[in-house]
């Protein structure tokens, strides 16, 4: 049985500032255009039965602005007309009206069962569609930004079950062979599931072909679907089609076709147990230990013994954990309890006061160490010699421009770690696994369109902008750019809806769920002579702020971010804020 290689993300360190002094808020005003639009985008609201974090995230945060990365400043939105409208912007003091450029054939309003209707851009010329009852639709456009080519044309729509949201597609030609693949991403009822929220989450892959240039035709070639409990933060198919890339907090699996319930019933058991089987943490004294226990669990069905330098734990009659202890422990002091949250937890005494255990039982894998806040910080305090240029530097001569013990209260993160996999699209199995632990997941946005969307994770303070590479197995995922400290400034914004960045990394943006809209732009030289006042050394950089107010009052349902603009949607109007390049 292959088992996933364990993978890390690599910083690159000559991309981190660990002197950035922060954004300087600038009052310089923002250049902001508005369009009133013909007919209100169609936004779908989520009904009574769609009432989970799951629901909320998948279909109530959803973007309903769609910017066509194969080119710049071409956005797209869906109104309740059914029609695709499309705003080219060339100079913004010459602005015109949104334009038609495709319109749906069913009528939306028949269908009460159907989430908003979605659009991915697929190559500079075909897009995928949905309309969200359920059927999908491939579209040849000719080459969009060419009025005089530009024509779309259904080349293939078919129903495909429940209704779903398009998260990526690609397309694909071997040996004149075209092909597209799509994600379409689902959240259906769990009959047998009795606890938890009782949905789960699919991911569909879907691939379509013409066998030759002869054949019109395209029909679906494949079809495979993953299953999670949770919305996945990002996924995307490889640009050869022979992988897939998903970040989630909950892992995915992926369920052959014609699989009955059964079997699926034995894959989420195979999917439990790849979790860790115990948690553990310790302090220069003791250990604790922490088991899960499983349902209708009683005090008679838990036997464990305690020796010297050994532990043997039985749940239910079956070995649970045993295995020789890293160091001795005082068996006779040792206990163990059952908690009110259903969980046993044992409680084991050092011997070797002081010692740090690298792992719990010899050569076990299956727990996960759980580091305790206050032994980290002890440790950076013992190490914070070697982070100085002095030997013994002066603890009141300046302070570090961020310090682990001043945490606020925006720093607590209180999701649980996240992993970024890797699926081989033949054999279907897991082939690297990048357990993220605190590094949150924040945006994806794409710079080159002939590769995988990048992703922006929390890295401490920063956010750290990572482009994925399928073709290179040494370095899958490459660091490519760095927002300074915007880690730790978006924490602090709890009414943001939307985040996002030009692809050239010039500035980053987030916009709340009513009017105001935040750039960060990267640092760029100085036109004057600054000091820092603290320090005494003259500034070379400084990275801005900028604040834009919209007026309205209607709440923001898509936000897009260009190299030049940064477009806001709302359900009437339309608004272009001019991202002015600096000097």
């Amino acid at each position: 049985m292959e088992v996933a290689a364990n993978c890390s993300l690599r910083v690159k360190r000559p991309l981190l500032d660990p002197r950035f002094e922060g954004y300087k808020l600038s009052l310089e005003p923002l250049p902001c255009y508005q369009l009133e639009l013909d007919a209100a985008v169609a936004e779908v609201k989520l009904r009574d039965d769609q009432y989970t974090l799951e629901h909320m995230h998948a279909f109530g945060m959803y973007n309903y602005l769609h910017c066509d990365s194969w080119y710049q400043d071409s956005v797209y939105y869906i109104d309740n007309l059914g029609r695709i409208m499309n705003l080219t912007v060339m100079l913004d003091t010459a602005l015109g009206k949104p334009l038609e450029v495709f319109r749906l054939p069913t009528d939306l309003t028949a269908y009460d069962n159907r989430l908003c209707a979605s659009i991915h851009f697929t190559s500079s010329t075909w897009v995928t569609l949905s309309d969200g009852t359920g059927r999908l639709y491939l579209i040849a456009t000719g080459e969009r930004g060419n009025s005089a080519s530009e024509k779309w044309e259904i080349m293939f729509n078919e129903e495909l079950g429940d209704p779903f949201i398009i998260i990526h597609s690609i397309s694909l030609l071997k040996a004149e062979e075209h092909s597209i693949a799509t994600l379409l991403l689902r959240i259906e009822k769990e009959e047998l599931d009795m606890k938890g929220s009782g949905f789960f989450v699919s991911l569909e892959w879907v691939t379509i072909s013409r066998k030759n240039k002869d054949n019109k035709k395209y029909e679906i070639i494949k079809r495979d679907s993953l299953r999670g409990k949770s919305v996945p933060h990002y996924a995307a198919i490889e640009p050869d089609g022979n992988g897939l890339m998903i970040v989630s907090y909950k892992s995915f699996t992926f369920v052959p076709v014609g699989q009955d319930v059964e079997e699926k019933k034995d894959e989420d058991m195979s999917d439990k147990i790849k979790e860790p089987l115990y948690y553990w943490q310790q302090t220069e004294e003791d250990l604790t230990v922490m088991i899960r226990l499983p349902e209708e669990t009683t005090k008679e069905d838990i036997q464990v013994q305690f020796l010297p330098d050994h532990v043997n734990i039985v749940l239910k009659g079956q070995r649970f954990l045993e295995g020789k202890l890293h160091s001795s422990v005082d068996h006779e002091s040792s206990t163990w309890i059952i908690k009110e949250n259903n969980s046993l937890e044992i409680s084991l005494i050092k011997k070797n006061e002081g010692l740090t255990w690298p792992e719990l039982v010899v050569g076990d894998k299956q727990g996960e160490f759980i580091r305790d806040s206050a032994q980290c910080a002890a440790i950076a305090e013992r190490l914070m010699h070697l982070t100085s240029e002095q030997l013994n530097p002066d603890p009141d001569k300046g302070k570090p421009p961020c310090n682990a013990q001043e945490l606020e209260e925006c720093d607590i993160f209180f999701e649980e770690s996240s992993s970024l996999c890797r699926f081989d699209g033949n054999t279907l199995k897991t082939t690297h696994v990048v357990n993220l632990g605190s590094n949150q997941y924040l945006f994806s946005v794409i710079v080159d369109p002939k590769e995988m969307p990048c992703f922006c994770l929390r890295h401490d303070v920063d956010a750290l902008l990572w482009q994925p590479h399928s073709s290179k197995q040494d370095e899958m995922w490459e660091h490519i750019a760095t927002f300074n400290a915007l880690g730790y400034v978006q924490a602090s914004k709890r009414d943001k809806k939307f985040f996002a960045c030009a692809p050239n990394y010039s500035y980053a943006a987030l916009c709340e769920c009513l009017r105001r809209v935040f750039i960060y732009r990267q640092p760029t030289p100085m036109s004057t002579v600054l000091y820092n006042r603290k320090e005494g050394r003259q500034v070379g950089q400084v990275a801005k702020q900028q604040v834009a107010s919209l007026e309205t009052n209607d709440p923001i349902v898509g936000f897009q971010a260009t190299n030049e603009r940064l477009f806001v949607l709302t359900t009437r109007n339309l608004f272009l804020i001019k991202v002015k390049t600096e000097n």
